[in-house]
């Protein structure tokens, strides 16, 4: 075969089928929504992931509230750092399986360009004030499809579309992050959140003297671990032991839907990290003064919402644009959404907040 790069991406195909499980998805057989010339060296889930931490969503999120409103100091995790930890727990757990790391990472990266500034509290803001059905993740497919390139979208994949869009309530187990229907890669990246909030949370919940290690419930600590990585390592190892037929399936496995296969957890390490993730409800997410905030930022989202309704005009050109003719409250909460906290406060300081006079 002649060497040259338009080969390259063949080649990449081609290797998928041999290197993967059969369970696994393929980039050759992707398709997008508007169909496009295809790369002569990258598969479409890689140029799906070019195109994410390309764009302005992306990069936003370093701004974006994880647990801490607004941190002081670089050594707490923000929604970017989130977003990176979890895409590399992911990646591993999907390596190891045989699933698509490409296809993983994409959905990893993009799970949460639709997240709110303010982070929860700024989705339930958003909830009480436009839409109790508000999701940050039907957001992030909204922005990828919609928003993104000032309103031209991406073009994604439909295998990361649909991915996007599959969430699991907070309130539930981490097996029920394995569980429903979407691809094994999807269900991949929702395990791989959970294990890194829990984890991350934790650690920075002690940082900020919240918690400490010993207030952690005791088979936390016996099967998991006492640090950040021994956890994290003891949960990705379960995962990868628990699902390991994925890897290497026999015919009758090989020949079902991977859509409806489950990923499953060994018992003890489930009941270890459950009760950790309940551990940090009540301690971290509801009964600490990281809590505390909530209302302002309750506030500050509504203010702003009720301007932008009344001040469209005002409204970002690409947000003004409306090519499909929504109610101008969508696109208010699209502009809102798309916010740092730090934008979002100086705007609400802007509008809202009296300046010094003085003699020029």
């Amino acid at each position: 075969m002649e060497h040259t790069p338009s080969t390259v991406r063949e080649r990449l195909e081609r290797e998928e089928y041999a290197r993967l499980s059969p369970l696994a998805a393929k980039a050759a057989e992707a398709t997008r929504p508007v169909p496009e010339e295809e790369s002569p060296v990258r598969t479409a889930f890689q140029r799906d992931r070019d195109r994410i931490i390309h764009s302005k969503s992306f990069r936003r999120l370093k701004h974006k509230t994880q647990v801490f409103i607004g941190p002081i100091g670089d050594h707490y995790r923000t929604r970017l750092t989130h977003t990176l930890e979890m895409s590399q727990i992911a990646r591993t757990i999907a390596r190891a399986l045989r699933m698509n790391e490409d296809l993983t990472e994409v959905v990893a990266l993009a799970h949460d360009m639709g997240h709110t500034p303010f982070g929860h509290a700024g989705e339930d803001a958003l909830r009480e004030i436009y839409d109790p059905t508000f999701k940050h993740n039907v957001q992030s497919l909204r922005v990828v499809d919609y928003l993104a390139r000032d309103g031209q979208g991406l073009n994604l994949t439909n295998e990361v579309r649909e991915a996007l869009v599959t969430s699991t309530p907070v309130e539930e187990g981490l097996a029920s992050e394995g569980k429903g229907y979407g691809s094994i890669e999807s269900k991949i990246v929702k395990l791989a959140d959970t294990i890194a909030y829990i984890n991350h949370d934790t650690d920075d919940a002690i940082r900020a003297r919240i918690i400490t290690r010993n207030d952690l419930p005791g088979v936390v600590p016996e099967v998991l671990g006492r640090s950040n990585s021994e956890r994290i390592n003891s949960l990705v190892t379960d995962i990868i032991e628990q699902n390991w037929a994925l890897a290497y399936p026999d015919p009758h496995l090989a020949a079902q839907d991977p859509c409806s296969i489950e990923l499953v957890i060994s018992p003890k390490v489930e009941e270890a990290a459950n009760l950790l993730k309940l551990f940090l409800y009540e301690r971290v997410y509801v009964g600490s003064e990281a809590k505390d905030e909530e209302p302002k930022v309750h506030h500050l989202i509504r203010s702003l919402f009720d301007y932008f309704c009344e001040h469209t005009d005002e409204l970002p050109p690409e947000t003004r644009a409306n090519p499909r003719g929504e109610p101008v409250e969508r696109l208010v909460v699209d502009y809102i959404s798309g916010m740092t906290d730090r934008f979002a406060i100086a705007t609400f300081e802007r509008i809202f907040v009296p300046r010094s006079w003085d003699i020029k």
